[in-house]
């Protein structure tokens, strides 16, 4: 009897006021369910203007796979409903991105679900930004890929708002060594000490540039021959690989020790190196020669100090010491200083015209200029 009433007073309301009123009693169903620890245990209908995507999803999708989505959309309706956040009065999206695009512009699905959105609401008492970034990843993660220059950009994000490594771990699903490389990946100064390449071949502190929101606009030209480019650089030279095809990661070179030799053996070996006119142009000579991948990622980026780079890259092709230890550096005179700047500077002009890029000066290659993403 009481089913009929409901049913009875349901149907006669407006569009709005009967979905409205179907929400309420889901809710009220939801408060009394043995699930209501689950989101899924209560999907809601709202306004699409009231759904707003997050900016910080890493996750693309092509438009072929966009194409798809929307003719599966359209042909079997929403099987899955938007995991969102409710916060400041909207839903900010934490799964579902695409599929909140599909329903406010494919005009077809749209016109059928009325203007709305159906969505589920998870951990409502964790308002921070960076569990909702957290949330977001969890998902992608468990589902499918992203991309890397975009999760560094995420890391990024979550360091700059005091997250330790064990947390971001914890939160996202990694292993540490995979933090560890987005915080390379990114080139964060104040999150990297012992990486980035300063005017002295080692740290100066920099400030990070903001974190740049996420656009889902998919550029056909982002991905050529497993090639990447930066998102917030114009230098339409400048190459980006991921770290796995760089050859000295492969050979070394971010490794924390060298098995046999204290810190003082290998900062001593730095300086012999460098001293050593003939091995250190040898080497020079391999690494520009050899690691295709690692000189189009680090000397197509003219934010950094590539001179640096070619000597720790250079001693670590040489003998495999890793650039952890380039103190050795600093136990030459201003005079061998030059000299090793100089020689390295020869061979990153001899690789930049070898590549179709002009040569520069020992300033430029010497820059302290701190790029957001490597």
């Amino acid at each position: 009897m009481i089913t009929e009433l409901i049913k009875t007073e349901i149907e006669s309301l407006p569009i709005d006021q009967k979905i409205a009123k179907i929400n309420e009693l889901k809710l009220l169903l939801h408060d009394l369910s043995p699930f209501n620890s689950e989101p899924v245990d209560c999907v809601l209908w709202v306004k699409s203007e009231e759904v707003l995507a997050n900016d910080y999803n890493p996750n693309t999708v092509a438009p072929p796979e966009m194409r798809l989505l929307e003719k599966s959309i359209q042909e079997d309706g929403y099987t899955q409903p938007i995991v969102s956040w409710k916060i400041n009065g909207h839903y900010e999206v934490v799964d579902g991105f695409h599929r909140n695009r599909v329903g406010k512009e494919s005009l077809i699905v749209n016109s059928r679900i009325l203007g709305y959105l159906p969505v589920t609401v998870i951990n409502h008492e964790r308002t921070d930004r960076g569990d909702r970034i957290s949330a977001t990843i969890r998902h992608n993660r468990a589902r499918g890929k992203h991309q890397i220059d975009k999760m560094s950009d995420i890391v990024l994000e979550l360091k700059n708002r005091n997250w330790k490594n064990e947390r971001i771990c914890r939160e996202l699903g990694m292993e540490e060594d995979e933090v560890l490389r987005l915080c390379q990946i990114t080139g964060l100064a104040d999150l990297f000490k012992d990486i980035d390449f300063s005017k002295s071949w080692e740290l100066k502190d920099s400030e990070p540039d903001d974190f740049i929101p996420l656009s889902d606009e998919y550029d056909e030209d982002l991905k050529k021959e497993n090639k990447f480019r930066t998102v917030n650089t114009g230098d339409e030279n400048r190459i980006f690989h991921t770290y796995d095809k760089w050859e000295c990661y492969k050979a070394g070179f971010y490794n924390n020790s060298k098995p046999g030799m204290t810190r003082e053996d290998c900062e001593q070996e730095f300086y012999n190196f460098l001293t050593n006119e003939d091995r250190f142009r040898n080497a020079l000579d391999g690494v520009i020669s050899e690691w295709k991948h690692s000189c189009e990622h680090y000397l197509t980026n003219n934010s950094m100090n590539r001179i640096a780079y070619l000597g720790q890259a250079a001693l670590c092709y040489d003998c495999g010491i890793p650039s952890n230890f380039r103190q050795g550096y600093h136990l030459l005179s201003d005079e061998q200083k030059l000299k090793a700047d100089t020689i390295a500077l020869e061979y990153l002009n001899q690789w930049l015209r070898d590549h179709g890029h002009e040569g520069i000066g020992l300033d430029d290659g010497l820059t302290d200029r701190q790029s957001t993403i490597y």
